[in-house]
């Protein structure tokens, strides 16, 4: 059974995640939060898989409650699922770098919602759908300025690894990174899981977010 943590500062938003979440055989709501600091407290309290996370709540909001989680060791379990709308989509990028395995449109079908919370309640970063595409393209788009590494955190990685994260920064699946560069999907698969291990990531959004803060994902060179 998966254990979803709500927190939305909406009272309607909170009923409908509900009603959609407890429809399902497979998974249940833990608890409710209206802000970032008792999304928290309660995601320590109850041990939830998945924290629904929306972004702009009163107090502590959305991106600050996630680095919260992820920073702390006794809540590594826990995967923090972004729900935003299209006009919150500049700080998609802050949000996976805090530590979120996935973002998804509010409007996004149910169906797809619940797909989205077992990906991410299995480990996985939930960064393939369309809608996350288009949205990746467009903080991909964004010139940011980033103070440059003391050491190249990709000089341990081969040049198709490297083009392996490339691919991966701009969202799509192993199996697309297998067409694009003519591989079988398990192979896909080995790389990514070897660019795991030698970069340190947690999951899959933080090889995106290494995607685009060593330059291999630069603005207008998207493979979307």
């Amino acid at each position: 059974m998966i254990r979803v943590l709500l927190a939305d500062d909406q009272a309607l938003i909170r009923v409908g995640l509900r009603m959609l979440i407890d429809s399902a055989a497979d998974m249940e709501v833990a608890a409710e939060a209206t802000d970032g600091a008792q999304a928290v407290r309660l995601a320590a309290e109850t041990r939830a898989d998945v924290v629904l996370m929306d972004i702009r709540m009163p107090g502590v909001d959305g991106l600050e409650a996630t680095r919260r989680i992820s920073a702390d060791e006794d809540l590594a379990g826990i995967k923090v699922l972004i729900l935003t709308t299209f006009e919150a989509d500049e700080y998609i990028y802050d949000a996976l770098r805090g530590g979120a395995s996935g973002f998804l449109l509010k409007d996004t079908d149910p169906g797809e919602l619940l797909q989205a919370i077992r990906v991410v309640a299995r480990g996985d970063a939930l960064l393939s759908p369309s809608v996350t595409r288009r949205l990746i393209a467009d903080v991909v788009s964004r010139p940011r300025t980033r103070p440059a590494p003391t050491a190249d955190p990709l000089a341990a990685i081969t040049q198709r690894e490297r083009e392996v994260l490339a691919l991966v920064g701009t969202g799509l699946s192993n199996d697309e990174i297998a067409a694009a560069l003519h591989l079988s999907p398990l192979t896909a698969k080995t790389h990514v899981s070897r660019l795991l291990t030698k970069l340190g990531a947690r999951d899959r959004a933080q090889l995106v977010v290494t995607a685009y803060e060593t330059g291999l994902v630069v603005p207008g060179a998207t493979a979307l």
